[in-house]
């Protein structure tokens, strides 16, 4: 079986649920579309939907709840990922995506990809929990490699996978092309024997936000 076995982790920031586009794609379109965002006390103002979440994912910006169902179908129909809503566990609402791709159960090779959050989700310790999580279940089922791969322009990407403790290992070059550009890929590693000290620090840094 290629396809990642469907779970759900719980986390106490966030909780990452195999998405369902009838059900999500309403709430995950309301937080990514640049419109201005408030819940109780949390606000995230307007802003640019395509420089801030989408311009180097492979779709987007979504100009509508149903492409939304049409982008989120096409993933979770996706041979070799698992494609999950990743919930705030404070308000019950969506805030992002995120994905186990391109499994490789017989190498134990598996990448994480297409990861996003919206900005009400800033400040919180959501995106190193929804990592965290991630990277704690693949290691825990016995995956020795956990890739992460970004365009070459895209620093918010590549500083994240450092700042999550990837290995940095080259850049394929023209490797693809996404919304009609050619992308040169940079490629990041994990592996199982360095989730130890990984997993802690993160741990830290997640605690540090709460």
């Amino acid at each position: 079986m290629t396809k990642p076995e469907f779970v759900i982790l719980e986390g106490s920031i966030v909780r990452l649920v195999p998405l369902v586009p009838e059900r999500d794609s309403k709430g995950l379109y309301e937080v990514s579309n640049g419109q201005a965002v408030a819940w109780g006390n949390r606000y995230s103002g307007r802003f640019d939907p395509d420089a801030t979440i989408w311009r180097y994912l492979f779709d987007g910006p979504m100009e509508s709840v149903e492409q939304m169902v049409v982008a989120t179908r096409r993933r979770v129909d996706s041979d070799r990922t698992l494609c999950f809503c990743v919930y705030d566990v404070e308000n019950s609402r969506p805030i992002g995506m995120a994905n186990f791709a391109s499994n490789y159960p017989e190498h134990r090779r598996i990448e994480l990809g297409g990861l996003w959050l919206s900005p009400i989700s800033r400040r919180t310790g959501a995106a190193a929990e929804m990592v965290w999580l991630m990277l704690d279940h693949l290691f825990s089922k016995g995956y020795q490699r956990v890739e992460w791969k970004c365009d070459t322009r895209n620093d918010s990407s590549r500083r994240a996978a450092e700042r999550f403790g990837f290995v940095f290992e080259g850049i394929q070059e023209r490797h693809m092309i996404v919304k009609g550009q050619v992308r040169d890929t940079m490629w990041f590693r994990m592996l199982a024997d360095e989730w130890e000290l990984n997993g802690k620090k993160l741990r830290k840094r997640i605690q540090e936000v709460q």
